[in-house]
């Protein structure tokens, strides 16, 4: 094995999954507050860091050309950022691979600049509780700061603020999006909620149950407020979420985040599985996947 083949570092860059969204109020400033149980999955994307002086990314994969531009990448947003608050920051290559769909209600860019993040802690030895990194996080934007520790947690106020991890079940699922790209600008826009003003108060904080039904029963009782704002956007959405309740196994189906992404819980991994395959075979153009949360 190459020398480079040692030193380079690899991060995962999960899916992230809001199980529940509530929209409470909006800020003066315009920004939206919420609170979301949020997981991640083990369907994601790949960076990979190969430590040296100079910062460079290439991007390669499935969903890369419509990853936009170079520039705009939160990967290397991230370690210019970084590296302002933090002289002679060991820099270096990243190599992107995108295996998420873009503007999806999955996070993958935030997650990505999470990775970025991990891999430069890793690369310079710092700890993901530096102060350094996690105002470099809250920065870079509001799901950001989740995705640094891709852990369970309750995100409130405009992402900032996050639980410590929460232990929950693994939970069999299925990923589908249907191609369509939902802003989450517009889908916040349709809900015509009044800077400065509050919308509806935060359900109290309480235990998650630690078996499946009981977490799956729970997350019945919430939703996502801003699903009925983005199937007006994307009527397809709910093409998509009665298509994985119509399959076996299927307990729950709901949209993550601003969409278009949708996700259904189902009893068991094979059923997960077998439903992930009927559902590739009916409708070719969707992007499906089975995976796993938590």
């Amino acid at each position: 094995m190459t020398t480079s083949r040692l030193s380079k570092l690899v991060e995962h860059a999960p899916a992230k999954v809001n199980l529940t969204l509530a929209v409470l109020g909006r800020r003066a400033d315009g920004y939206h507050l919420l609170d979301s149980l949020v997981v991640f999955a083990r369907a994601g994307d790949r960076l990979s860091l190969a430590p040296g002086k100079a910062l460079s990314l290439n991007v390669r994969g499935l969903t890369a050309k419509q990853s936009g531009r170079l520039d705009d990448n939160l990967v290397l947003k991230a370690a210019n950022a970084l590296a302002a608050e933090i002289p002679n920051l060991k820099l270096g290559r990243f190599t992107l691979e995108k295996r998420l769909p873009v503007a999806a209600g999955l996070g993958g860019g935030s997650s990505d600049a999470g990775a970025a993040l991990r891999l430069l802690a890793r690369a310079n030895r710092l700890k993901l509780d530096d102060r350094r990194l996690l105002k470099v996080a809250r920065r870079l934007g509001a799901d950001v700061p989740v995705c640094v520790e891709p852990l369970p947690r309750r995100m409130r106020g405009i992402g900032e603020v996050l639980s410590a991890p929460l232990t929950m079940p693994k939970l069999a699922a299925v990923l589908v999006n249907p191609g369509v790209a939902v802003p989450t600008k517009d889908v916040f826009a349709m809900l015509g909620l009044k800077a400065g003003g509050e919308h509806r108060r935060a359900a109290r904080a309480r235990a998650l149950p630690h078996d499946r039904d009981g977490l799956i029963e729970v997350l019945a009782g919430e939703r996502n407020d801003l699903e009925p704002a983005a199937i007006k956007f994307q009527p397809v959405i709910a093409r998509v979420l009665a298509a994985l309740r119509k399959e076996q196994g299927c307990q729950l189906a709901r949209m993550s985040g601003s969409g278009a992404t949708c996700f259904g819980l189902f009893s068991s991994t094979r059923a997960a599985t077998a439903a992930a395959r009927k559902l590739s075979a009916k409708q070719p153009r969707w992007w499906v996947k089975a995976t796993v949360f938590g």
